[in-house]
């Protein structure tokens, strides 16, 4: 039920596989009430490929070898696609860089709608089920899956590019022409990027279904390397484009950076290929339509299709919004994208480990009809989800100006852009916590297989989330409509967080509100006082409200290190017991 733009909607909402986010926080530490033995019982990983395959075991892929892999891929990864971001914001700069970001996320959006989000939540399971129940281990099923995804995906991808200019007049029909018709050049590059895209998912998901989940994890490496070095190559060639119009892009220049970021996919995609005859799965072209009971798929995708549908209308606002205020003084559609990095990876690294944590025990619990486990989970789940998340949104709060300053400027991303950046990143604190919890209990209704419950909640949080954009773009001077639009996301995964704890309760019984409620409570008491004493140092230290980058690594070393360690000692004042077992669990993981 997001509301963000690097990833789509649902590319955050599938399944993790196990290890995303780095490191899983210990959830154990805690007895349920009334819990039975089987409460501390994982499930097993699904189909873990059988020893008599050729090529279905890893050298070494034990789940412990196959989770430090993931972990250190993912972790790599987001470092990486951090330096690309980062990259491509120096090079391009705010008015270029919005064109850019608006065309990237065209093939993105489109994908979601045409595969992306059936692929987690019904392609995949439909593969584990046939891998396990067929003579053949799913082998001709998944041969046939794949050629008509393959001949769909083409199909589909053909059509949208052709439709580019009206598909980015839809987008951004109301920015300035010349802005529109860079983003129009650059989607014809880009848009083909839908096609590769599918069937990088696709080949990821015969290769997760067969136990393999390295190469998925660190394929999209390739694609971030490519995209830096196309950065690099446009910086030598031409230089940045600092003080260039959209209508300064010359074809030269659209052609190498809207053909480096197609590039980049192509080769994610092509770096899958060795993995799937390692596995011991060989791609043979075999149309079949009727045999892949498209009838089952189309029931299984309606509601998931209604939830990616209903989030990518709402992409299409936000964008077509802050398009409209690209290269004015403020932040827009780059900005935008750069300060929900920063939220969702915060969500990753922390939301993202303690579902993966959380699933398995819910889903097993939720099978059995133990649904007080089940409530028992999800209430630990959210306490150490905010206990762990909320110095990060302090830091976010106090330190947005220094992070954006540090992180972000340089070349073409000037130091009003990073200022105007920095006051987005302190308003997406306030999302931080919601985005995470919301995400809780959307995972609380997986375990519950209730994907249609998650997309009726899903039309009113989007709904509420479009109107606060509109709203807020009225209301509010064009330099602060991205902090508004972040702001109306933050308001949206409250709403969704409320809705869905409402209907828990009323599906699994007591939720053990009194109990969330007070450990929040002293959650946030912690960190109000982390953000007094980091706000009264940082406004001890040099720079002010525009700091130079020297000046913003020391507001972010002195800062954060005072925001840290006050809410560590406040939350272990206030006995934060969550606190202790994030805690407990780092010094587990150093110790080893």
């Amino acid at each position: 039920m997001t509301g963000g733009l690097y990833r789509s909607a649902h590319a955050a909402d599938g399944d993790p596989p196990p290890g995303d986010g780095a490191t899983l926080i210990s959830i154990d530490d805690e007895p349920v009430p009334g819990a039975g033995a089987a409460q501390d019982q994982a499930l097993p990983p699904q189909d873990p490929p059988a020893p008599s395959e050729p090529g279905g075991s890893d050298e070494g892929s034990g789940t412990t070898g196959q989770s430090a892999i993931m972990a250190i891929g993912t972790m790599v990864s987001r470092l990486i696609g951090f330096v690309r971001n980062m990259l491509i914001g120096m090079t391009l700069g705010a008015g270029i860089g919005d064109a850019y970001t608006s065309a990237y996320f065209l093939p993105s959006q489109l994908y979601e709608l045409l595969l992306g989000g059936i692929l987690s939540s019904v392609l995949i399971p439909l593969l584990v089920r046939r891998r396990q129940v067929e003579p053949d281990r799913g082998q001709a099923y998944t041969q046939k899956l794949l050629t008509f995804a393959v001949v769909s995906l083409g199909v589909a991808t053909a059509l949208v590019v052709l439709a580019a200019p009206v598909i980015t007049l839809i987008q951004s029909g109301n920015a300035p022409g010349d802005y529109r018709d860079l983003v129009t050049a650059l989607a014809y590059l880009m848009l083909p990027i839908i096609f590769f895209t599918g069937l990088s998912g696709l080949i990821a998901a015969v290769l997760n279904v067969r136990g393999h989940f390295a190469a998925p994890m660190w394929a999209p490496i390739l694609n971030n390397l490519v995209v830096i070095a196309t950065c690099g190559i446009f910086i030598v060639t031409f230089g940045t484009a600092k003080g260039l119009d959209p209508a300064d892009m010359t074809p030269g220049r659209i052609a190498l950076i809207g053909g480096g970021t197609l590039l980049g996919m192509i080769t994610q995609a092509a770096g899958l290929l060795p993995a799937l005859r390692r596995v011991g799965f060989r791609w043979k072209w075999w149309w079949d339509p009727r045999g892949l009971g498209l009838g089952e798929i189309g029931r299984l995708a309606g509601w998931m299709l209604c939830y990616v549908t209903a989030n990518q209308i709402a992409v299409f606002v936000v964008v077509n919004l802050l398009s409209r205020v690209s290269g004015k003084t403020g932040a827009s559609v780059l900005a935008f994208n750069n300060v929900y990095l920063l939220t969702m990876m915060a969500h990753g690294i922390i939301g993202v480990s303690v579902m993966t944590a959380l699933l398995p025990k819910m889903s097993a619990a939720a099978a059995e009809g133990r649904f007080a486990d089940v409530s028992a989970d999800l209430s630990r789940g959210i306490r150490l989800t905010a206990a762990a998340l909320a110095p990060i949104a302090v830091v976010y709060g106090v330190l947005g100006t220094p992070i954006a300053v540090f992180l972000f400027q340089g070349g073409a991303y000037l130091p009003r852009t990073a200022y105007a950046t920095g006051d987005v990143l302190a308003v997406a604190a306030f999302a931080v916590m919601p985005l995470s919890i919301s995400y809780l209990c959307t995972y609380a209704f997986y375990s519950l297989k209730g994907n249609k419950t998650v997309a009726l909640i899903n039309l009113p949080v989007v709904g509420l989330r479009i109107a606060a954009y509109l709203v807020f773009f009225v209301v509010l001077p064009q330099s602060l409509a991205a902090a508004g639009m972040t702001f109306g996301n933050a308001l949206s995964y409250v709403l969704s967080a409320l809705i869905s704890l409402a209907v828990l309760r009323r599906r699994i019984g007591r939720l053990d509100l009194g109990s969330m409620v007070a450990g929040l409570a002293k959650v946030l008491a912690a960190a109000l006082a982390a953000a007094l004493v980091g706000w009264l140092i940082v406004g001890l230290l040099p720079g002010g409200d525009t700091p130079d980058r020297t000046e913003a690594f020391v507001r972010l070393a002195v800062g954060g290190a005072a925001i840290m360690i006050t809410y560590l000692v406040a939350a272990t004042m206030l006995r934060v017991r969550e606190v202790g077992q994030v805690v407990g669990t780092v010094r587990r993981k150093l110790g080893r």
